[in-house]
């Protein structure tokens, strides 16, 4: 029977649809200790030039090349440059000024000669060869005062950190975090202080997906999981929609009779799709219920990570313009043959190894949806789109874990 809406789409399919339903994220100014991992709203200009004056990158000292050209030279000490002096020297032709790293050159210097390149005879230095004028830092090479050093969509690493402090930004505009309930479903779920009886399961799906929502910098709150109940079910969706900006909920998606988000969302939900062409993961929905996004990931763990990386982290990032840094490919060589399905893109747990210079791929453990272990401790996945085979031998790009 025809859906009322796309049914069983091609991954790039997925993606398009959910990027074309972006919520508008507020903005908010912090100081760039608390900037790990978000995403700047504007672009980012330095206020100050780096190197703000000409220094030397060596200990040594600093001369006049010309003085150099015919070593053995000697030269007579006049003075020193260290760094953090804002006492600026000047050199007369045929002397040489002792620089420390990061020493202001002195006015008149050009060049720098390495103290390991030096003699030092009391108030004369001998330079061994000529001095080099590449071991002066110039003035704003780095960057100069009103240059943008990123730009809007930029997610903040360790290093971008370092440059705003460098460049004197001590506050960055940011996109403020989308608050995500994260709700699994499902009568087998039990809590970890519970003791597991026949038939029970510990709920860990949750637990995941919020790491995984946090990775991507916004914040996630675990609702405490939902029994296979269509009343509570709707509570729960209601209460979140009402508090959150986004849900994500684990399990109830697939085609059975007690599949109750499925359900719901049939009734009472608005439907953007449903199953997806992959490998593992093929039943998520997309959609909205009263108006706030819902993304209904597998209940089986695997497939609920593979899922959230393939479709929800690309989502996620397309709010912010941003470019998705928490996904890492490498190419690697099949080391055996992987099972794919014509059209689908498929996705395996995979070890890789260097042999011969080379980087190969092999199956890691049992490759069912269920084994949380398999993708805990594998490097990455494998991204086999629907025109490859898999076979032995085939370069595959490798989604790092």
């Amino acid at each position: 029977m025809t859906k009322p809406y796309p049914y069983f789409v091609s991954l790039d399919d997925a993606v398009s649809i959910c990027t074309q339903h972006p919520i508008s994220l507020d903005t908010e100014t912090i100081p760039i200790s608390a900037a790990l991992n978000r995403v700047v709203a504007s672009n980012v200009v330095a206020k100050v030039n780096d190197p703000g004056f000409d220094n030397s990158s060596m200990d040594g000292f600093a001369v006049v090349y010309s003085d150099t050209i015919e070593p053995p030279t000697k030269l007579k000490i006049t003075g020193v440059s260290n760094a953090g002096t804002n006492q600026l020297p000047s050199i007369k032709p045929g002397s040489a000024i002792r620089i420390m790293t990061g020493g202001p050159m002195p006015a008149g210097a050009d060049s720098i000669i390495p103290i390991e390149l030096c003699t030092v005879d009391g108030d004369f230095v001998i330079l061994s060869e000529p001095a080099k004028p590449n071991y002066v830092r110039k003035k704003g090479e780095n960057f100069s005062n009103g240059e943008n050093i990123f730009s809007k969509g930029s997610v903040m690493s360790p290093e971008k950190i370092s440059l705003c402090a460098a460049a004197g930004v001590a506050e960055l505009v940011v996109y403020k975090k989308l608050k995500i309930a994260v709700i699994s479903t499902g009568d087998e779920l039990k809590n970890l202080d519970d003791e597991l009886r026949f038939g029970q399961i510990y709920e860990s799906n949750s637990y995941g997906l919020k790491s995984l929502i946090e990775v991507y910098g916004h914040e996630a709150t675990r609702i405490p999981y939902v029994i296979d109940d269509v009343g509570v079910l709707r509570n729960a969706l209601n209460k979140a929609a009402a508090e959150f900006d986004c849900i994500i909920t684990s399990g109830g998606v697939s085609m059975g009779d007690r599949d109750f988000v499925r359900i719901l969302m049939e009734q009472e939900g608005d439907i953007k799709f449903w199953r997806v062409k992959m490998r593992p993961g093929s039943p998520p929905i997309f959609g909205f219920w009263n108006d706030t996004p819902i993304f209904g990931l597998p209940g089986n763990p695997v497939s609920s990570h593979v899922v959230f990386r393939a479709i929800v982290g690309k989502w996620l990032t397309s709010l912010t313009d941003s470019l998705d840094y928490n996904s890492k490919f490498v190419n690697a060589v099949l080391a055996e043959d992987i099972k794919t399905q014509p059209d689908f893109t498929t996705y395996r747990r995979v070890e890789l190894f260097d042999e011969g210079g080379i980087t190969y791929a092999r199956l890691q453990g049992h490759q069912g949806s269920g084994n949380i272990a398999g993708i805990a401790l594998s490097d990455g996945l494998t991204v086999l789109l629907p025109d490859q085979n898999g076979r032995k031998g085939e370069v595959c790009s490798i989604l790092l874990l």
